[in-house]
């Protein structure tokens, strides 16, 4: 547990010197230290001085005292600071030996938060009527990155992904297809699903805007859609079936798969709704409206001022949060499950296999994709939708945070950028509208950032073959737009920026890529194996000692990651982890400085660094190149 077995061993002997003072009820932490505060500290002196009757100063130094008497393995000195803290020093020769030793192990962060629980992670689910633009992409990365660090927590994680195939967005574009002249071959170089969208997406509800008597034509090819064997519902089958096979490479492209693909409209016509309607209106989740603005129909009270939310319209229609309910419940295994499976036509990159759900007799076998726990990844402005089916589905089961809205905001282009893509937004930042065309497609900015990648590594490198530089200018790209979309709070407004993101200095995945790539030159230099068989006691400089503590909180910052779903932590520690290494290589030498034993310990370290760096990007989809 690296360098959390020193907070480990802290805590249990401060709680025997509790125990033996007859101490109980006392909630401390331990925790890694500020700079000058020593290698880790705690706040248990503030909390005994009230239950003491003396001040933290003299607890401290009681506490320290009574510390220095324990069986200590990890710490060789106890202080009490004057402000109150408890702070305490590690034994580095052995600290150095246990975090560089377990760093080259290959579960080295892993932690056991989930105990082999299985939870479902929902994410990406963009309508199959346009290309994903980078506002997705967002989406799609937060939602990879929790899956991999939850993985690493020892979850058992089902991915899924929704396809939102009978609403009004589809509906849209079948009309554009059936009813405007649209053909189902785009213009040459554009994606199909980049034509749907661009093209017949925007100029279809334009229309909409011009004519408002052509919303009859829209309502009779939803109603069309939802009727499963209707030739409107077939031919829209194919044409979403089209676009979504775009969106899904968009996605691996970007390193991410799935288990599993669901269909709305087979939601609709699995007859889940109505499993749920009846335990809904059972456990008096449901009312049903006499009077007023919604007479006939059923409704979940608001709270506060919040207005009621129609469930099912006097016609008797569903609406759209009645479709999201089944699946709630489906996701948590609460209903019994229609669906048949079958894999999917194309082989997604990696190790999983894609499949998808099917009314249809299979011959593949039966899957579970359920959890006991779930996290939608959904942008917040569905967050009263998402408060609903949450507040539900805590009805159903008794199991805290059973189902969770992980939200997030939006993302623009700062206006340099916006410009550069070709959008003309007055000097503002750009907005993504999908209903509007102001949008970005995500491919379009993968390609830019990968052509300037290119031309910028064939100036650093004319010897080498095209075809390595493309493959390290796929690596910065993926990785530059990955980072940038979760190295910020889920709760703040992105201004993506080409230029910056591709920086080789400051908080950019170039800067910590590239610091992969110095660490990896070192090694390759040295004409050595590095080995973990060296002299720990001569790892001793301070920028050798923080990059070894930064490294050994590596499991730390996953525990952190997984309980708050946060990959921002991990972005955060990938990032640190960097700047402590430039810091020691700014420092000392590791090569040619005439003293073997103290390279081989260097080398150790070096290594050490990549390896821990190594995984940790991979928690957050990023490549780490051994050359840029």
């Amino acid at each position: 547990m690296a360098f959390k077995s020193l907070l480990d061993e802290i805590e249990n002997n401060l709680n025997k010197i509790l125990n033996d003072l007859s101490v109980s009820d006392i909630s401390f932490l331990v925790e890694s230290a500020k700079p000058g505060f020593g290698d880790a500290s705690s706040n248990i002196s503030f909390l005994l001085a009230k239950k003491l009757q003396k001040n933290p100063k003299e607890i401290g130094d009681m506490l320290s005292e009574h510390y220095m008497k324990s069986k200590s393995t990890l710490v060789s000195k106890v202080e009490s600071h004057y402000s109150g803290y408890l702070n305490f020093f590690a034994d580095w020769e052995k600290l150095n030996q246990l975090i560089l030793s377990e760093s080259y192990l290959d579960t080295f962060g892993s932690i056991d938060l989930g105990e082999n629980s299985t939870i479902v992670v929902e994410h990406t689910s963009v309508n199959p009527n346009k290309a994903l633009h980078i506002g997705h992409i967002r989406n799609v990365v937060i939602g990879d990155s929790i899956g991999r660090i939850l993985e690493k927590s020892n979850y058992k994680v089902n991915i899924l992904n929704y396809v939102d195939d009978s609403g009004l967005q589809v509906a849209d574009i079948i009309v554009g297809f059936q009813h405007f002249g649209f053909t189902q071959q785009p213009p040459d170089g554009k994606k199909f699903d980049q034509y749907c969208g661009d093209d017949v997406y925007v100029k279809t509800t334009e229309k909409y805007e011009i004519d408002p008597g052509l919303e009859e034509i829209r309502k009779n090819t939803l109603k069309e859609l939802e009727d499963g064997n209707s030739e409107t519902a077939k031919f829209a089958d194919r044409i979403t079936r089209q676009v979504l096979e775009n969106q899904l490479e968009t996605c691996w492209n970007l390193g991410v798969s799935y288990d599993c693909i669901n269909f709305e409209s087979q939601i609709i016509r699995s007859g889940l709704w109505s499993d749920i309607f009846e335990k809904l209106k059972e456990m008096n989740l449901l009312e049903f409206e006499n009077d007023g603005k919604n007479a006939g129909c059923w409704v979940i009270r608001g709270d506060n001022n919040e207005e009621d939310k129609v469930i099912v319209r006097s016609n008797g229609t569903a609406t759209y949060i009645a479709k999201d309910i089944p699946y709630a419940a489906w996701k948590l295994g609460l209903l019994k499950d229609p669906f048949n499976y079958k894999k999917y036509e194309k082989t997604q990159p990696g190790i999983r296999i894609l499949w998808q759900t099917t009314l249809a007799d299979s011959i593949d076998p039966k899957q579970k994709f359920s959890g006991e726990k779930v996290i939608t990844v959904i942008d917040s402005r569905q967050a009263r939708l998402q408060k609903i089916i949450t507040t539900l589905m805590s009805k159903f089961k008794s199991v805290e945070n059973a189902y969770v809205h992980l939200a997030y905001e939006s993302v623009t282009l700062s206006p340099t950028t916006a410009q550069t893509l070709g959008l003309n937004t007055d000097g503002k930042q750009a907005q993504m509208s999908g209903r509007k065309g102001v949008y970005v497609n995500a491919d379009s900015v993968y390609d830019l950032l990968k052509n300037k990648t290119i031309e910028e590594t064939q100036k650093r490198h004319p010897e080498m073959l095209i075809s390595e530089i493309q493959k390290i200018a796929h690596h910065l790209s993926v990785g530059t737009l990955r980072y940038e979309m979760i190295k910020q709070d889920l709760d703040k407004i992105i201004a993506f920026d080409l230029i910056k993101s591709l920086s080789l200095e400051g908080d950019t995945a170039p800067y910590i890529q590239y610091t992969h790539a110095r660490a990896s030159r070192i090694i390759e230099k040295s004409a050595r194996i590095p080995s973990i068989d060296i002299d720990f006691s001569l790892l001793s400089d301070k920028s050798e000692l923080e990059l070894i503590k930064t490294i050994g909180l590596f499991d730390i910052h996953v525990m952190n990651a997984a309980k708050n779903l946060s990959p921002k932590v991990m972005a955060r520690y990938c990032h640190d982890l960097a700047v402590a290494f430039n810091s020691f290589y700014e420092h000392v030498k590791v090569l040619d400085i005439g003293d073997e034993r103290l390279e081989d310990s260097r080398l150790c370290l070096v290594n050490s660094f990549k390896q821990t760096l190594e995984k940790a990007l991979e928690l957050l989809g990023i490549t780490a190149p051994d050359m840029m």
